[in-house]
C-alpha cells in the first residue's frame, strides 16, 4: 500500500483510536477563559511542546524498532516520554490512546517487528505506538512527525467547534495556518534516533489544566 494512503488513514479523524474523547486540553482551558480569537495561539503554543515531545517520541520509537526491532528501547523510550510529560491526567489520557491504537494495530497488521515490541511494554502511550506502528508500515520519520502535529491541529480545532460558536470555515483556516508551523516541528525534530534525545519542553498552564479537567465530572472531552 502506497505510504500516502496509510499516512490519510492514520490522520483520519474517523479512525477509531479514542481520538474523538480528546479536545487537547482545549475544554479546560475555555472553561477558564480562553477565547475563541486565543485558539490559534493555543495551537502554536501546542505546537512548540506537548506536540513536539511526542513527535519525537513517536520518531525515536521508530528507529529504535527500525534499528533493534526489540522492546528494551521502547521500555527505556516510554519512561523518557513520561519523565517529560509531568501531568498524570496526559498521561494517563495518552495511555488510553495508546491501547486503543495498539488494539488497532493488533488486528490489522499484527506481523510487524514493532508489534511485536510493543507486546512486552506495558501500557505506552500513542506517541510509542505510533512510531512503531509506522516502522512497520514503512512510514518516514519526517511524514510521522507531520502526522503527529496534524492530528494534534485537527483534534484542537474540531473540538472547538463543539466548545465555541464558530463558522467551520474559520477553523478550516487555522489549520492551514498551522500547516508551515507543523513543517517546522517536524523538520526538528525528524532526525532523532535515541530516548534521550527526546525535546523536554513542557508547558506548565495546559498541564494544569488538564490535571483540573480530569476530576471535572460535567465535560464533553477526556482530555
Amino acid at each position: 500500500m502506497h505510504p500516502d494512503l496509510l499516512l490519510m488513514l492514520l490522520a483520519d479523524a474517523r479512525l477509531p483510536v479514542a481520538g474523538h474523547t480528546q479536545s487537547g486540553s482545549l475544554e479546560p482551558a475555555v472553561v477558564r477563559g480562553l477565547g475563541a480569537a486565543e485558539v490559534p495561539a493555543y495551537l502554536r503554543l501546542r505546537l512548540r511542546t506537548v506536540v513536539t515531545v511526542d513527535a519525537g517520541t513517536a520518531v525515536v520509537a521508530r528507529a529504535l524498532v527500525d534499528s533493534h526491532g526489540a522492546a528494551a528501547g521502547l521500555g527505556v523510550l516510554d519512561r523518557a516520554w513520561a519523565a517529560r510529560t509531568s501531568s498524570p491526567a496526559l498521561r494517563d489520557a495518552a495511555r488510553g490512546q495508546g491501547r486503543a491504537l495498539l488494539r488497532l494495530t493488533e488486528r490489522l497488521w499484527p506481523q510487524g517487528p514493532g508489534a511485536t515490541a510493543l507486546r512486552a511494554v506495558e501500557s505506552p502511550p500513542r506517541a510509542v505506538v505510533l512510531g512503531a506502528l509506522a516502522c512497520d508500515l514503512g512510514l518516514p520519520g519526517p511524514a510521522l512527525a507531520r502526522l503527529v502535529g496534524y492530528d494534534d491541529v485537527q483534534t484542537v480545532c474540531a473540538a472547538a467547534l463543539k466548545l465555541v460558536p464558530l463558522d467551520p470555515a474559520v477553523v478550516t483556516g487555522w489549520v492551514r495556518d498551522a500547516l508551515p508551523r507543523i513543517e517546522e516541528m517536524a523538520e526538528s525534530v525528524a532526525g532523532l534516533s535515541e530516548p534521550d534525545q527526546v525535546p523536554a519542553t513542557g508547558a506548565p498552564q495546559i498541564e494544569v489544566w488538564a490535571q483540573a479537567h480530569a476530576h471535572t465530572t460535567r465535560r464533553l472531552f477526556r482530555a
